[in-house]
């Protein structure tokens, strides 16, 4: 059953992909299942994107496609984690400097929220500055940075840098997602952790928070 629904985002069938959603959910499909297949639909977009099958308008449309799908979704994933109630812990999620991409960053938001999580989404193309800014604001001890890009490589590292700086690192751990990331880009950024995914995120942040 997720790969129908693979199928359905990976091809871009806006109407079909949120139809199928509806009436899974409405015959009692578990809503994780379903995002399980969602996120398949996202991997094969993102290859499709890499071979040249796919531009960035098919990228855009595609995050729209997945932010409905999250949007039905979400009610359901809150139900299954307790309704997100009792607040665990505050997250701060960007999508760094450089780089415009949020479908990662918004579905691991999503996912961060029906978990109980406090998150501060600061949006994309977000300014070093303002991130470190946000910490101190909030004393949030976790920061979460995506990034699709290569670039956006040396934007992450670069504010790790100045969180480092700004004598804030040793209270905050900082795990980084999107595109290309592995243990490689990790350790060239100097962030805690990578994730694969938005299940990955959460998982992080319980640990480091204890949620």
């Amino acid at each position: 059953m997720p790969e129908t629904l693979a199928k359905l985002l990976s091809n871009l069938q806006e109407s079909e992909a949120l139809a199928y959603v509806g009436e899974a959910l409405e015959k009692g499909v578990d809503p994780t299942k379903l995002l399980e297949g969602a996120k398949e639909g996202m991997s094969i977009i993102g290859q499709k994107f890499a071979d040249g099958e796919y531009f960035i308008p098919d990228l855009i449309f595609s995050g729209e496609i997945m932010k409905g799908i999250v949007a039905l979704l979400e009610p359901k994933l809150k139900e299954a984690h307790g309704g997100g109630a009792g607040k665990q812990g505050r997250v701060i999620i960007a999508t760094v400097e450089g780089d415009i991409h949020d479908i990662g960053k918004d579905l691991v938001v999503s996912m961060l929220d029906v978990n109980g999580f406090e998150v501060f989404d600061l949006g994309v193309d977000v300014p070093v500055q303002t991130i470190v800014d946000k910490i101190k604001e909030t004393n949030a001890p976790v920061v979460g940075l995506s990034g699709f890009l290569t670039l956006a490589y040396d934007a992450m590292k670069k504010t790790v840098d100045a969180i480092e700086a700004a004598g804030l690192r040793d209270r905050v751990k900082v795990m980084i997602g999107g595109g290309q990331v592995d243990e490689k880009v990790k350790d060239y950024t100097g962030a805690d952790a990578y994730g694969l995914d938005a299940m990955d995120a959460v998982k992080l942040a319980k640990q480091w928070i204890g949620g």
